[in-house]
C-alpha cells in the first residue's frame, strides 16, 4: 500500500480511528502554525496501582495518532500526564502498609513515602509501573509529572490566567456543586506551608499578575503567598483545562463517567482563551461482577496476569474493539481474544485496501502487520495442555511438532510463546474444571465407530480429512442436531461442554493417543 492509498481510504474508513483522526483534520485544516505538532494528551492519577483500563488509553490514543499520522504525515507528540501533585484522599485497598500510608492523608502523592520501599515516593512507585508498561508495548511518548511542571513554573503564565478569570470560573464550577461545597470551593488549592497538604479552602485572590493568593491555614493562621511555582496546585477540573491550555492540547479521550467533568473543563479553557481539545468518551470496562475496575479496589485484571496467559497483541486486540461499549474484563475473555488477533491477522495480507484499513491488526501494528501465520490455534492448544501428562510446554511442543513438522522453539518464537501460554492457562484455569461423563448406550456404539474409523488411518492422515469422518459418524448414528455428536466427544473425551474442531485435535493429539481416550471413555461405568 502506497503512501497515498492509504490517505485516500483512511478519508472514508470507518473504523474508529481514522473517525477520530479526521476530527483532528477539521481542527487544523492546514496543520499547526509553523509546523508545531498536534498534541496527544493521556491523564493517570496515581492514587493507586496502574490497571488495564489506564494503560488502555494510552494504547487506543496511540491508534488514533497513527491514524493522524497517516492521514497527513504532519508530526505529533503524545503526552502521559501524571497527576502526582494530587493530594491521597483514601488508601488504596490492594496496597501494603496501608496505615503508614492513612499518616499522610492530603499531602501531595509525590511527597508521600512508598509504601512498597522501592522508590522515593508513592507516586514515583506508581509512575515506574506506567513507564514499564509503555515501555513494554513500545509506545512513543514524553511522561510528564505534574509535581515537576508546577515546580518548575511551566504552569505559571496559565495559572496567573486562572487568577484574572476567577469569578469566570466560579460561574462555570459553583452551579455544580452542592450548597455546602459551594461554601469552601476554590479553583486553586494551596499548599500548606507547616503540615505540607493539599488544602481544600477558601482562598482570596491577592494580585493576579503577581500570582499570589490569601487562605487560612490548617492551624486557624492568615496565610499570603504566592500560587506559582509548586506551591498550590488546581482543582482537577480546573487543572485539567489548565493543562490543555498551557501544553497546547489537541487531543484527549476519557471514559464516559467523566462526560459531565469534560464539559466542565471545556468551558474554563474557553475561559483561558483556548480552543478545548478534540476526543471522545470510551465506555468503562467491568470485572467479573460487571462492575466498574477501579484502581483502588484493584477488581479486574492487572498487566501481568494478562500477559500470564495471553499475548501483549491480543491485549490490544481487545482493547480496540468497540471502544464505546461496556465490556467484561476478567480471565475467560482472554482464550478467545488470542485466537481472533490471529484469525484477523491472518486474514489481513487478501485484503482490499479498505478492508485492511478496518481490520483491527492494521491499528495494532501501526500498519507494519505481521505476515506469519501459526499452523494451530490458541483454543487447540488449550485442549492438548489440559489432558493428562501434557501439562508442560515442553511435552505439548512434542505433539506440536508432530503436527507441523519443521517447527521448532528456535526457529518459531512466536508459537513458542503461544504454547506457553496456552500450559499456563490450561495449568490454571481448564484442568482443574474438566470431568469426563461416562456416555450413554447410543453415545457408546457412535464412539466405538469412530474407533474403529481411526484405526483405519495412518497416522500422518490430514485433519480435514479425519474432520470429514467424525462428521459421517455423527450422521450415521442420528444425531440431531448434529452438535449434540460433537458435545459428546467434548463431554466424554476432553471433560469440557466445548471443545475444538475434532479433525484438528485428534491429528494434533496423535490418532493412537486419541484412541486410548476412546477406550477409556467405553471403559467408564
Amino acid at each position: 500500500m502506497s503512501t497515498a492509498e492509504i490517505r485516500a481510504a483512511a478519508l472514508t474508513s470507518k473504523a474508529w480511528p481514522y473517525e477520530e483522526a479526521r476530527k483532528l483534520l477539521k481542527r487544523w485544516p492546514d496543520g499547526k502554525p509553523d509546523g508545531a505538532p498536534i498534541i496527544f494528551e493521556t491523564g493517570y492519577g496515581p492514587s493507586g496501582l496502574p490497571h488495564i483500563g489506564t494503560f488502555n488509553e494510552v494504547l487506543r490514543t496511540t491508534m488514533v495518532r497513527h491514524a493522524y499520522e497517516e492521514l497527513t504525515g504532519a508530526p505529533t507528540r503524545l503526552i502521559a500526564f501524571s497527576d502526582d501533585m494530587d493530594g491521597l484522599r483514601k488508601v488504596p485497598d490492594n496496597i501494603p502498609n496501608g496505615a503508614m500510608l492513612a499518616e499522610h492523608m492530603g499531602r501531595p502523592l509525590s511527597k508521600i513515602p512508598d509504601p512498597f520501599g522501592t522508590h522515593d515516593s508513592f507516586a514515583a512507585h506508581n509512575n515506574a509501573l506506567l513507564h514499564h508498561f509503555l515501555d513494554q508495548f513500545g509506545f512513543d511518548y514524553d511522561f510528564a509529572s505534574s509535581t515537576d511542571y508546577y515546580a518548575a513554573g511551566r504552569f505559571d503564565d496559565t495559572l496567573r490566567k486562572v487568577l484574572r478569570h476567577w469569578d469566570d470560573i466560579l460561574g462555570v464550577m459553583l452551579p455544580t456543586l452542592g450548597e455546602e461545597r459551594r461554601l469552601t470551593y476554590s479553583p486553586v488549592l494551596p499548599i500548606s506551608p507547616t503540615s505540607g497538604r493539599v488544602l481544600q479552602v477558601p482562598v482570596t485572590v491577592v494580585d493576579a499578575d503577581v500570582g499570589t493568593i490569601a487562605f487560612t491555614d490548617e492551624d486557624g493562621t492568615q496565610i499570603t503567598q504566592s500560587a506559582l511555582g509548586g506551591l498550590a496546585k488546581l482543582q482537577w477540573k480546573v487543572d485539567w483545562a489548565m493543562r490543555w491550555v498551557a501544553l497546547g492540547v489537541d487531543y484527549e479521550m476519557s471514559g464516559k463517567d467523566l462526560i459531565d467533568s469534560t464539559t466542565q473543563s471545556g468551558k474554563i479553557c474557553r475561559i483561558l482563551g483556548a480552543r478545548p481539545p478534540e476526543g471522545f468518551n470510551y465506555e468503562m470496562f467491568l470485572d467479573e461482577k460487571g462492575e466498574k475496575i477501579s484502581k483502588s479496589k484493584g477488581n479486574g485484571l492487572s498487566i501481568d496476569q494478562w500477559l500470564t496467559y495471553g499475548s501483549e497483541e491480543s491485549l490490544s486486540f481487545f482493547a480496540y474493539r468497540e471502544p464505546r461499549k461496556a465490556k467484561s474484563l476478567h480471565l475467560g475473555v482472554i482464550p478467545r481474544a488470542v485466537d481472533e488477533y490471529y484469525q484477523f491477522r491472518g486474514n489481513y495480507a487478501a485484503q482490499a485496501i479498505e478492508q485492511k484499513l478496518g481490520n483491527p491488526v492494521h491499528h495494532i501494528h501501526g500498519g507494519k502487520v505481521p505476515a506469519a501465520t501459526l499452523p494451530l490455534t490458541y483454543g487447540l492448544l488449550l485442549n492438548l495442555a489440559s489432558l493428562p501428562g501434557v501439562g508442560d510446554k515442553a511435552t505439548a511442543w512434542r505433539f506440536v511438532q508432530q503436527y507441523a513438522p519443521g517447527t521448532s522453539p528456535a526457529t518459531d518464537p512466536e508459537l513458542d510463546k503461544l504454547i506457553g501460554l496456552a500450559v499456563n492457562y490450561a495449568r490454571d484455569f481448564v484442568a482443574p474444571t474438566l470431568k469426563r461423563r461416562a456416555p450413554t448406550e447410543t453415545e457408546r456404539a457412535a464412539l466405538a465407530d469412530l474407533d474403529a474409523e481411526l484405526a483405519k488411518l495412518s497416522p500422518d492422515t490430514p485433519a480435514d480429512e479425519i474432520q470429514n469422518i467424525v462428521f459421517e459418524i455423527g450422521k450415521r448414528h442420528n444425531f440431531d442436531p448434529l452438535r449434540t455428536w460433537f458435545q459428546t466427544l467434548y463431554e466424554t473425551l476432553l471433560g469440557s461442554s466445548q471443545g475444538p474442531r475434532m479433525g484438528s485435535f485428534i491429528a494434533l493429539y496423535g490418532i493412537d493417543n486419541s484412541r486410548k481416550l476412546i477406550a477409556e471413555a467405553l471403559a467408564a461405568a
